[in-house]
């Protein structure tokens, strides 16, 4: 993790794109590669039934994360929706113990008892995967509440999708966080389609971010299919909480390829919909065409990039094969706190 972030933070370089260097460029598209893989093969053992339950898969949101991650600085925090696997892998977590915590075993993060939407890091300052709608929102804002009364200059990422944005417990925690200047990034992110409801019929907004005017929280609307301009969005939004303004707001226009959950056909919007936002809009390929004409990176050092980060998840998905299901007295443990009268 720690050469991972090296890499994000070189000075840029010649050639490279504006304010951008090739190592950067390599960093984000290695990461977005790695969530993008991790989720095919998340989705292959879940159709022969090694993953039960529900299953979000992350793909084509995948510069969100990566962008946001590559302005949050060691300590900073992150919490986010049951469509979690992509803000695991971009924080650090090791891919072994994602997947083997989405094959319900041992060697998971959650010891194989939390599955796909409940698994968490406190190493890695991930809160969890919450799989109740809009549930986190709230839960971010006291985990920034608990470093500014630390003053330690932490920021949290609250992640939750356009769905959770009506949700009524957003804006109780809209209310309290400019109440209490928390050091706290809403992240809308905002596919467009929530579980099967397309934006344009489910709310008369023109925006989501704007709805914090009401409350005095500032925000924007980013590009979420652009990784660069997450990364700088996200800049702004952490330097304007670190400086002890209070929350921020970023509404980050993506797009998932898949359905809802694995068990979603998406007949709700059209294949060619989604064909036309592959072929245009992926971020994974933007930076790509970025390596490739600022002669960052040849085709022969992507497709060995590729064959690397493949083997990333296939490594991951035999661990999480071979791996033993957790003892029955693992029933009996993390139900209680231990704590000091």
């Amino acid at each position: 993790m720690a050469e991972r972030k090296a890499a994000a933070k070189t000075a840029a370089k010649p050639g490279a794109a504006p304010n951008v260097s090739k190592d950067e460029l390599l960093h984000y598209y290695r990461e977005m590669l790695l969530i993008r893989r991790f989720e095919e093969k998340a989705g292959q053992l879940y159709g022969m039934g090694l993953i039960g339950g529900f299953c979000h898969l992350y793909i084509g949101q995948e510069a969100v994360v990566v962008g946001l991650e590559a302005a949050a600085e060691e300590g900073d925090k992150r919490i986010t929706s049951y469509r979690d696997h992509g803000h695991m892998l971009a924080c650090g977590m090791d891919p072994k113990g994602v997947m083997a915590e989405l094959t319900g075993r041992i060697g998971g993060y959650s010891k194989g008892k939390g599955g796909s939407m409940h698994m968490f890091s406190k190493e890695r300052h991930f809160y969890g995967g919450h799989g109740i709608v809009g549930a986190q929102v709230p839960l971010g804002a006291g985990l920034a509440f608990a470093d500014k009364y630390l003053g330690n200059g932490r920021v949290t990422f609250t992640y939750f999708g356009d769905g959770a944005a009506n949700q009524g417990q957003v804006y109780e925690t809209y209310n309290m966080a400019e109440l209490w200047d928390l050091p706290v990034i809403f992240v809308i992110e905002n596919n467009q389609y929530a579980m099967g409801t397309s934006v344009k019929r489910s709310t008369k907004s023109k925006t989501l971010y704007e709805r914090g005017v009401a409350y005095g929280i500032p925000g924007e609307q980013v590009d979420g299919m652009d990784v660069l301009a997450v990364k700088a969005a996200g800049e702004k939004a952490v330097a304007h909480c670190r400086a002890g303004k209070g929350p921020y707001i970023l509404e980050v226009m993506t797009y998932r390829y898949r359905g809802h959950s694995m068990s979603d056909p998406a007949k709700y919007r059209t294949r060619d919909e989604v064909e036309k936002m592959r072929a245009e809009r992926d971020p994974i390929e933007h930076v790509r065409q970025i390596l490739l004409a600022g002669s960052h990176a040849s085709e022969d050092d992507l497709k060995a990039i590729d064959r690397e980060i493949k083997d990333i998840v296939n490594e991951a998905a035999e661990f999480s094969k071979e791996s033993p299901e957790p003892p029955l007295d693992e029933l009996w443990t993390d139900i209680y706190a231990d704590a000091q009268a």
